[in-house]
């Protein structure tokens, strides 16, 4: 595409009221002012023709094949086969933003280039393009333009970026590792041995039979379990698709299981992946050892943001009825009162009945700060005793979820998933699976 640029308008601006004004002195010379538009038009003509023309402009386009989602995306443009300056306008999907209104125009110097840096703010597979590529003729009179489709895509995946690092420093702040591998007797669900029974000793760990046998009182031994269960079940309803500092909650939540898992996984513990809005839609079957990580990592990346609400009943029935042994069932959710809460209560008491139940919920920032702002008017009383309804309602859910057996962490989000890590070392050491 070629197209005037602003100079040459100025330029058959300034030429059309002295053409102007001589038609009016001189009548019969009036097709002045059209031979002055002709020279103008000749001129820009030339200027088409001339330099580096549409096809022959090479350029080059560079960016990651992965980021982690709330991460930078740096994209670097080159151009080559023209001499003077190119600018660029890059197109990009709402998986990416520019931090503005619109894309920014760069400023290409040959195989120099720019970069350009997007933000990754949602997860998925995020396309660029269209690229616009201008530049001037040798007389500055025409634009030629050029637009091109890079077909360059972005993985965005859960932020992954120092999980490994923070799970294994984690793991050696608590020694967890060499704890483990040392069996505490007479503790535990695994048989050991058998031993003569001791007063003090529970009644229920006699062995009548081999007593009878043997004509002498004799217990069992149990080993602490080495090998846990622990599922992750991500809700993935409308209200985790809400953000929560520039990313949405279900990101935060995915992070906090990741980190979770890889240090269950170094463990020795089996990990399993769920999630669920309306329906279930993501589930694993028990991952072991760190090579399952990237399992994990890869069916995190499925999970998509939905504007459905969440099915509790129907998620955690799924969910119960595929666990088949004593498990440590973490539930990533939000809730806004208690009637949106109402469902997931009447399911909690059948999973914590066989299942340790943690709820991980993120405390709600933008209520505490409409509570703790200094009122300036009307308004703003109003939104501070709101939030404090919507406050005092939450604190509710989560008395009635501990009632009902359930624990509960409200975390920050920026160190929920240490947090989520601590408490789940802490479930183990206790021996409550």
């Amino acid at each position: 595409m070629i197209y005037p640029s602003g100079r040459a308008i100025a330029l058959a601006g300034a030429g059309a009221l002295p053409a102007l004004l001589a038609a009016f002195i001189a009548p019969g010379w009036w097709y002045l002012a059209l031979l002055w538009i002709a020279l103008v038009l000749g001129f820009m003509a030339v200027d088409a023709l001339a330099g580096t023309g549409l096809k022959a402009l090479e350029w080059t386009l560079a960016a990651p094949a992965e980021i982690g989602v709330g991460g930078a995306v740096p994209v670097r443009i080159a151009v080559s086969g023209i001499d003077g300056p190119v600018e660029a306008r890059l197109g990009h999907d709402a998986l990416l933003a520019t931090g503005g209104a619109q894309a920014p125009v760069m400023r290409l110097e040959g195989a120099a280039g720019a970069e350009q840096r997007l933000m990754a703010v949602r997860r998925g597979l995020s396309t660029l393009g269209p690229l616009w590529l201008r530049w001037r003729g040798p007389f500055g009179l025409v634009w030629k333009q050029r637009v091109v489709d890079p077909q360059t895509q972005v993985a965005i995946q859960p932020d992954l970026a120092g999980v490994r690092e923070d799970a294994m420093q984690l793991l050696r702040r608590d020694a967890m590792i060499g704890e483990r591998i040392e069996p505490r007797i007479g503790q535990g669900r695994e048989f050991e041995s058998l031993t003569d029974y001791r007063p003090g000793m529970e009644r229920r760990t006699i062995d009548w039979k081999r007593s009878a046998r043997h004509s002498t009182l004799l217990a069992k031994e149990y080993r602490a379990e080495t090998a846990n269960s622990l599922v992750l079940a991500i809700d993935s309803g409308r209200l985790m698709s809400a953000p929560v500092a520039g990313l949405p909650r279900i990101d935060r939540a995915i992070s906090a299981a990741l980190l979770t898992a890889f240090v269950a996984l170094k463990a020795g513990d089996g990990v399993r992946l769920f999630a669920f809005d309306s329906h279930p839609h993501v589930a694993s079957g028990a991952v072991r050892g760190t090579s399952g990580f990237a399992q994990l990592q890869h069916l995190a990346a499925q999970i998509d943001y939905s504007a459905q609400e969440t099915n509790f009943t129907l998620g955690l029935t799924s969910l119960d009825a595929r666990l088949d042994r004593r498990s440590l069932v973490v539930i990533f959710t939000d809730f806004v009162d208690p009637a949106s809460a109402e469902l997931m209560l009447r399911t909690v008491g059948r999973l914590t009945a066989k299942h340790i139940v943690l709820f991980l919920i993120m405390r709600d920032e933008e209520l505490e700060s409409a509570i703790d702002a200094a009122p300036q008017d009307s308004r703003d009383v109003a939104r501070a005793v709101a939030a404090g309804t919507l406050l005092r309602e939450r604190k509710l859910v989560i008395e009635r979820l501990k009632l009902a057996g359930a624990d509960v962490l409200e975390a920050d989000w920026r160190a929920m998933g240490p947090q989520l890590v601590g408490r789940y070392l802490d479930i183990v050491k206790a021996q409550r699976l």
